[in-house]
């Protein structure tokens, strides 16, 4: 009897293999640092994660109806549980995807004012704010990291946006840029700040990986790996 081998199917299951290869190696390693590092205020680093939208604000919507804010919550509740296992500080702007004002009142400006209100009030922050991305044609694929200004935050947005292209989407060409003065909350908070846009939910192939829960757990493994890069003391990196 002859076989034929479905070559999609094995591409698939080496794909979702090596994902999980890599997020152990990434938890793994998180796990084996002994101490957090120290900044010149004599305090620990504290992760702040901000998952985009939320509540009456879904974010971009996709052709199925995906909505951006609960991909958002998704990964960062994820990378939430990472960092915690290794024995980070995290705070996050929202846990889940409550309403907590009702739809005639809701302020989408006043809500950036409150995050960016609570990050700035978080010593020693290190903020990474999730989000999808989203285009008129299905073109476009592939994250993007947009960071705020300063030295600091340059450094964070490209080393990520190098991490997510070498270890998740080796077909990813795009650079990591600086945000866009309009966005709020990378605009006036006071830490090294990125924004990362995991992917184009207008793209079929990002929503379906974008979709899935390995590849939202290897994505936030990376984050969290980048974090951990970020904050290391000079002479360890």
């Amino acid at each position: 009897m002859i076989y034929l081998l479905d070559v999609k199917k094995i591409e698939a299951v080496l794909t979702a293999l090596l994902l999980g290869i890599f997020t152990v190696v990434l938890v793994h390693a998180a796990l084996s640092v002994e101490k957090l590092p120290v900044t010149a205020a004599n305090g620990p680093y504290c992760l702040v994660i901000d998952p985009g939208h939320g509540g009456f604000d879904g974010g971009a919507i996709a052709a199925d109806g995906t909505r951006e804010c609960d991909l958002n919550l998704k990964i960062a509740l994820k990378l939430e549980k990472i960092a915690d296992l290794a024995g980070v500080n995290t705070v996050l702007t929202r846990k889940d995807d409550s309403r907590k004002t009702d739809i005639l009142s809701y302020s989408e400006h006043e809500d950036l004012v409150s995050r960016t209100k609570t990050i700035n009030q978080v010593p020693n922050a290190v903020l990474i704010s999730i989000h999808q991305n989203d285009y008129p044609t299905s073109q476009p694929s592939g994250a993007q990291v947009l960071y705020a200004q300063g030295e600091e935050s340059c450094r964070l947005g490209k080393l990520t946006q190098d991490n997510l292209v070498r270890a998740l989407q080796p077909e990813n060409r795009r650079l990591a840029e600086a945000a866009p003065k309009k966005l709020y909350i990378t605009s006036n908070v006071v830490c090294p700040a990125i924004l990362v846009e995991c992917g184009f939910l207008s793209n079929g192939n990002d929503l379906e990986k974008l979709q899935n829960d390995a590849y939202q757990t290897s994505f936030a493994a990376i984050l969290f790996s980048s974090y951990l890069q970020f904050t290391a003391p000079k002479d360890f990196t």
